[in-house]
């Protein structure tokens, strides 16, 4: 019996999970059960990381998150001689200012995280749950919360704040930052590729259907375009990215539309899917010939451009450019128009290079090193997991 930790990533309507090995951290499985909830809507996926051709995707029912955690446990327990289960551990949304780095959960963890619910009413209620639930189905279990808000706490605290009222800011409303987990993966694996990315002034473009960018000096985040949740920033699949407030204010007033309703809007149906009115997927819009998917990929890459500028201001310049994330990794014609709109910079990309995929794909006379590194939020989930829970190093 091969003792494993899970993974888990909790969402509205999905829980994605992978395993891995407790010593080694070789990931053998991913899968995601998604549609939880809805009838004859519910499908279980799985992919055998060892075997990229071994898939599988089946309907099932899961009327809500406990039921879907045990039918993971279950097909744990049953697949092959079964695995031996040795911890669990958990992608958190919302650290706060409390967590700074993982840790084991227990009942003050929990307390604390419930507290934070209102940052982050649309996942940390989905990520407490997870614990929760597992508590119940396996009470004994280790679990361990990584948290997406950690890698941020490096910030200077003027980027951290507002220009609102002091007592706000003592209230919890600053600046946090997300996706730490991918930031703090491509960070750690950095000195394989480049020593001058590692110790000088780095951004990082995690593009994917959420997006941000992250300004690093010396691995240490020092300025993030997400901030108070993770709406702000860049335009993505479905959420605006940074707007005027008093846009919110015009809705409620003018438009008489609900909080409820605005959150819908900026959340769900505003960034790509909003412009073109086609989708949010970037691969779709680049195959569509319509204008409007043009606009929307045309805002989609002036944002960015505008917020590498933004970037590489407060880190006083900028060394290296590190793209990652599913469209980061894939879209080599996004890769091309945001470099070519920062040439001004002193990035000089090799064409060819990029539409291959290849790791590096700035040349040698480029002053500025880009490179193309997928990510692994599991992976540094699993590693903290293991060191926590079980002694790992």
């Amino acid at each position: 019996m091969k003792s494993v930790v899970l993974i888990i990533n909790a969402g509205s309507s999905s829980i994605k999970f992978a395993i891995f090995t407790a010593v080694h951290l070789d990931c053998l499985f991913r899968g995601q059960i998604q549609g939880i909830g809805i009838n004859d809507g519910c499908y279980f996926t799985l992919q055998d990381q060892t075997d990229k051709d071994r898939q599988s995707k089946q309907q099932i029912n899961a009327d809500n998150h406990q039921h879907a955690l045990e039918i993971i446990i279950q097909w744990l327990t049953e697949h092959q001689k079964g695995f031996d289960l040795q911890a669990v551990g958990h992608r958190i949304v919302h650290g706060g200012n409390q967590f700074t780095e993982p840790v084991v959960i227990d009942e003050d963890v929990i307390r604390h995280l419930r507290k934070l619910v209102p940052l982050a009413p649309l996942h940390q209620p989905h990520n407490l749950a997870a614990i929760e639930i597992m508590r119940k189905l396996q009470p004994s279990l280790i679990q361990v919360a990584c948290f997406d808000t950690a890698f941020h706490h490096t910030q200077p605290e003027i980027a951290k704040t507002f220009a609102l009222p002091k007592s706000l800011y003592s209230e919890g409303v600053r600046s946090y930052g997300f996706h730490g987990l991918s930031y703090e993966y491509i960070t750690s694996i950095l000195s394989e590729y480049s020593e001058t990315a590692v110790t000088g002034r780095t951004i990082i473009a995690h593009l994917g259907h959420g997006a941000s960018l992250c300004a690093m000096n010396n691995s240490k985040s020092m300025a993030t375009t997400m901030t108070f949740t993770p709406l702000d920033g860049l335009p993505m699949g479905t959420r605006c990215g940074s707007i005027d407030p008093a846009v919110v204010l015009y809705l409620l007033r003018e438009k008489q539309l609900s909080v409820e309703d605005i959150s819908e809007l900026l959340h769900y149906q505003s960034g790509l899917l909003g412009l073109s009115g086609i989708s949010g997927d970037m691969q779709e819009l680049l195959n569509s010939q319509s204008s409007a998917a043009k606009t929307a990929i045309d805002v989609y890459v002036y944002r960015i451009i505008c917020e590498i500028g933004k970037m590489s201001a407060a880190i006083q310049g900028l060394d290296s450019l590190v793209f990652t994330a599913g469209i980061g990794e894939h879209s080599a014609l996004i890769r091309e128009k945001i470099c070519m709109g920062i040439e001004w910079l002193g990035i000089q990309i090799n064409v060819q290079a990029n539409y291959r995929n290849e790791i590096k794909i700035s040349t040698e006379q480029s002053t500025i090193s880009v490179w193309v590194i997928p990510t692994n939020e599991e992976k540094i989930i699993a590693t903290h997991t293991y060191t926590l829970a079980l002694g790992g190093h």
